[in-house]
């Protein structure tokens, strides 16, 4: 009953996983915290949740959901699996944190630590944490804030493609720099990051010394 429910999509029925999906975002949370505490023990708490932020995002919780195969038990409705769902970022990292939420319920923080520990100890075995930076959000924002800039503002201006495939094309504004930077991704967040990535290359470059915003 819980897997099943795990893999329903509120379109499909009322029994649907939102709930499943939302205690299985705090169990994640928990489990990866404990994983990196005990992989990690010389890293104070800003690199153990920076590490922490990239593994439970939605593109790294996309691409685990992918490699379970659960497009193809995914249980939504017509108009939903005609528009692509079973494909969508989104719900399928909803689905995966349903999942984690039922295994949970079903067997305790044990089971579900086992099984997060299984869908990233691989990663978590092969990395250290300085190979986790700073997303490029962030840093573009603690870059301007240092210089008592305003934060930049993003912009969708373009979304191609199919539902199930699309790319959002984004700009990235500095405004009192009077600078933008596009960006593109198959999520909003991807294009956001790279326009991001871009104004951060634009600004470090024009930072040194010689450079526009040293002149």
């Amino acid at each position: 009953m819980l897997l099943s429910r795990a893999l329903t999509h509120r379109s499909a029925s009322a029994e649907h996983n939102e709930r499943l999906e939302f205690l299985g975002d705090a169990v994640l949370q928990t489990a990866v915290s404990a994983l990196l505490y005990e992989r990690f023990a010389g890293s104070d708490e800003g690199d153990l949740t920076r590490v922490r932020a990239h593994l439970v995002r939605e593109d790294s919780l996309h691409r685990l959901a992918l490699s379970l195969g659960l497009p193809e038990v995914l249980s939504l409705s017509e108009g939903e699996a005609r528009g692509g769902g079973a494909l969508r970022p989104s719900i399928l990292a909803d689905a995966l944190e349903a999942l984690i939420g039922a295994t949970f319920l079903d067997g305790g923080f044990e089971a579900s630590r086992t099984v997060v520990a299984g869908l990233f100890g691989e990663t978590l075995a092969t990395t250290e944490v300085d190979n986790w930076s700073k997303d490029a959000k962030t840093e573009l924002q603690e870059w301007l804030q240092a210089r008592k800039l305003s934060v930049p503002a993003y912009r969708i201006v373009a979304t191609r493609g199919q539902a199930h495939a699309q790319t959002f094309d984004v700009e990235c504004g500095v405004a009192a720099l009077g600078l933008i930077e596009k960006g593109e991704g198959r999520s909003r967040r991807t294009a956001e990051q790279e326009a991001a990535r871009r104004m951060l290359a634009v600004l470090k470059s024009s930072d040194r010394p010689g450079g526009p915003l040293q002149d």
